[in-house]
């Protein structure tokens, strides 16, 4: 008869084996040796591919964290060694090899060496963004770290002389493959270093992990962090990259393009020029016309506020008060001599004089006052009697006064 505890779900099965799997020592730190076969680049950064030999095939997966640090490009039939773990893929119940690492066949030790190499140098801050310099927009001297006589310096000389004719390209020849290669480009750094150019590129042509190795030496990349100058690396082709690449303030994917990196376009700085000329008179003219006007205004001002125009302004107004003052003056003095006649006249109709040239006198006493009552003189007093033309003295012989 079935016993239902011994019946178990596909899921609980699956999670069993990859427990199991997980929990072995050997499978969850393994390197396996094969052949990449339908290698696929997922668009969110996965590699999906297979690991075959002559009689097994193994799924792998390879997450984008991990693919991001891979040196190259894989491959279908590329050979290589394969460090990671195997677990199980609960879901479809498939087993798999989940890649941490991967090592080009024969090379699996050179990258192992580039590996650890480029993490220690990572964590000594070496590759950190706030050491990089910039590379100078309108360099005109140009160091080249190189063999002489291989297609790297001519790709730079042709690219370079093309963009501008007139920059200069110093060339260090250097051994780049082999023994003694990684001596040879350091000394070439430090010599160009000395000479204040501009920028240096460094580089060489494409080749396997063994041909690029001078240029993951930690001497090459100390040599780059301690120079002055800065620097573009150009080693290899697109897909490779070297520990050089990480040091550089730059790195290009082509000698060429550190060439188009590295010197300007002359004809584009000409036009760029003849455009800031335009613009800088445009300016100019903008500038001098605002100052004009404010000159004008300040002129007009000047003329309206100065000292002398208002001396003017004003001499014109006293003027014409002294105008209006004289007129004024004229009105009244002829009013006052109308005036002063008709008050004259009146006057002279009250004058005691022509009242005494018409017949009237007036008597003093002795003492000079005037006698206007008869209580004022007494019989026998001495009086004068003023007449039109002198006086007359008298004495008093009676006082007559008159009834009412």
């Amino acid at each position: 008869m079935l016993e239902k505890n011994n019946v178990y779900t596909v899921a609980q099965i699956n999670r069993y084996v990859r427990d199991m799997l997980d929990r072995d020592f050997l499978l969850k730190n393994v390197y396996i040796k094969g052949e990449i076969s339908n290698c696929k680049y997922h668009y969110t950064g996965h590699i999906y591919f297979s690991v075959k030999d002559e009689t097994s095939v193994i799924s792998a997966v390879m997450f984008s964290q991990d693919a991001g640090r891979l040196a190259f490009r894989m491959k279908d039939g590329m050979k290589a060694v394969f460090y990671g773990r195997v677990s199980v893929f609960e879901r479809d119940g498939r087993y798999q090899l989940y890649v941490k690492q991967v090592f080009p066949d024969g090379e699996g030790i050179l990258y192992k060496r580039f590996e650890e190499l480029k993490n220690r140098l990572r964590e000594s801050g070496m590759f950190d963004e706030i050491y990089k310099k910039p590379i100078p927009g309108y360099s005109r001297r140009i160091g080249v770290v190189t063999s002489e006589t291989g297609a790297v310096i001519r790709d730079i000389f042709h690219v370079a002389t093309t963009r501008n004719p007139y920059c200069r390209i110093v060339l260090y020849p250097a051994k780049v493959q082999g023994e003694g290669a990684a001596e040879s480009i350091c000394e070439g750094i430090r010599c160009l270093d000395d000479l204040g150019l501009d920028v240096i590129i460094i580089g060489r042509g494409g080749g396997s992990i063994e041909d690029l190795w001078a240029f993951n030496e930690e001497s090459v990349a100390r040599a780059i962090f301690d120079a002055k100058t800065p620097i573009i690396s150009a080693v290899g082709h697109e897909t490779d990259v070297t520990i050089a690449d990480f040091a550089a303030d730059q790195r290009a994917s082509t000698p060429s393009q550190a060439a188009e990196l590295a010197v300007f376009r002359y004809d584009r700085f000409t036009e760029d020029l003849r455009n800031y000329v335009f613009s800088l008179e445009q300016l100019m003219e903008q500038k001098l016309n605002r100052y004009k006007e404010r000159s004008a205004r300040y002129r007009l001002n000047l003329e309206v506020l100065s000292p002398g125009n208002q001396i003017q302004t004003k001499q014109q107004k006293l003027k014409a008060c002294e105008t209006d003052l004289n007129a004024v003056m004229n009105e009244k003095l002829s009013w006052s001599r109308e005036r002063l006649l008709s008050v004259s006249e009146r006057l002279s109709g009250l004058s005691p004089l022509k009242r005494l040239s018409e017949g009237y006198s007036y008597v003093t006493g002795e003492d000079g006052s005037v006698i206007y009552r008869t209580d004022q003189a007494k019989e026998g007093d001495l009086v004068t009697i003023t007449v039109s033309d002198g006086s007359i003295g008298a004495r008093v012989i009676r006082s007559d006064k008159h009834s009412a």
